[in-house]
């Protein structure tokens, strides 16, 4: 393998500022499964709404396929005006009240997964990373109705216990925030996720209740001050704005009463069922072709 550190770029005086700073390490990677796009809604939020320093810089022409996933560019009548590059960067950011903590934010590399997990783990540790954290939305048969359930996931399963009993045992296609935890478990370092359940008929949107029940479950497990801001706000007008269509639609009413009814089973019964594998299988299936024929432009779907 290639020297890991040679994949970034780290500013010297950002390092030096965390010494002694023992903080948690929040990966939130676009590109992969994520319902809702709660993975970005939540980056977005730790990087805009908090004070973010830039910590490391990937070099991410190493790792990203530009003909799979094309940068998008404005022309405006003779000339370019825009392009929205790629970038891979690690932040320090602070708290609301002022406690350090690492943000790893941009696209899940589409090569050289091994090195660049190396590259990340390596700098974890020099940096005395205390535990890594992520959240993603994924698509499942829950009514918008009813609380975001979320599936949590850790190298130690004693912290991931009263899970949700939707998924039992099932294979999945690996994404690079599940290798970077099995990973970080290898090298005994903590690590930890949550995955919030969106409804499958809003998962090609922007579905902000599910982001806010993910940071919740972040907040919780790394005990850092991180107020939801405008995002609570967004979630409650996004629930307003279903209510309208829900009560207009003629074929999401009647589809979002039978979801209520399984989700209130699940709930009142001692034994709750789980879907099969190819009913997981099918709502995974279908979002993620929803997002391949949609590729070059804006998610399908309500956006919230």
């Amino acid at each position: 393998m290639l020297d890991p550190r040679e994949l970034y770029t780290v500013r010297p005086e950002v390092k030096e500022s965390l010494v002694g700073e023992q903080p948690v390490m929040i990966h939130l990677l676009e590109g992969y499964v994520d319902a809702g796009q709660v993975a970005r809604q939540l980056g977005e939020h730790l990087r805009d709404d908090f004070t973010a320093t830039e910590l490391a810089v990937f070099d991410h022409d190493q790792l990203h396929d530009y003909r799979s996933r094309r940068p998008a560019m404005v022309f405006d009548t003779n000339t370019w005006t825009s392009l929205d590059d790629v970038a891979l960067v690690l932040h320090k950011v602070e708290d609301a009240s002022g406690r350090v903590f690492l943000l790893l934010t941009g696209p899940e590399p589409d090569t050289q997964w091994n090195r660049a997990c190396a590259a990340i783990l390596g700098l974890a540790r020099d940096l005395g990373v205390a535990q890594l954290v992520t959240a993603q939305g994924v698509p499942m048969g829950v009514p918008h109705t009813r609380p975001t359930l979320v599936t949590a996931h850790a190298t130690d399963p004693q912290l991931a216990p009263d899970n949700p009993v939707w998924i039992d045992r099932v294979t999945v296609p690996g994404s690079f925030a599940s290798m970077l935890e099995f990973r970080a478990g290898e090298r005994g370092l903590l690590g930890r996720g949550f995955v919030a359940h969106v409804p499958h008929y809003l998962a090609p949107g922007t579905y902000a209740p599910a982001a806010l029940a993910a940071l919740d479950r972040v907040r919780d497990a790394t005990g850092l001050d991180l107020p939801p801001g405008n995002l609570a706000s967004i979630a409650t007008q996004s629930l307003a704005a279903l209510e309208e269509e829900v009560a207009g639609d003629g074929e999401l009413g009647p589809l979002v009463a039978q979801l209520e009814r399984q989700y209130d089973e699940m709930e009142a019964s001692e034994r709750p069922s789980v879907p099969s594998v190819d009913e997981i299988g099918a709502a995974v299936e279908q979002f993620l072709a929803e997002q391949d024929g949609d590729e070059q432009g804006e998610p399908r779907g309500p956006q919230r």
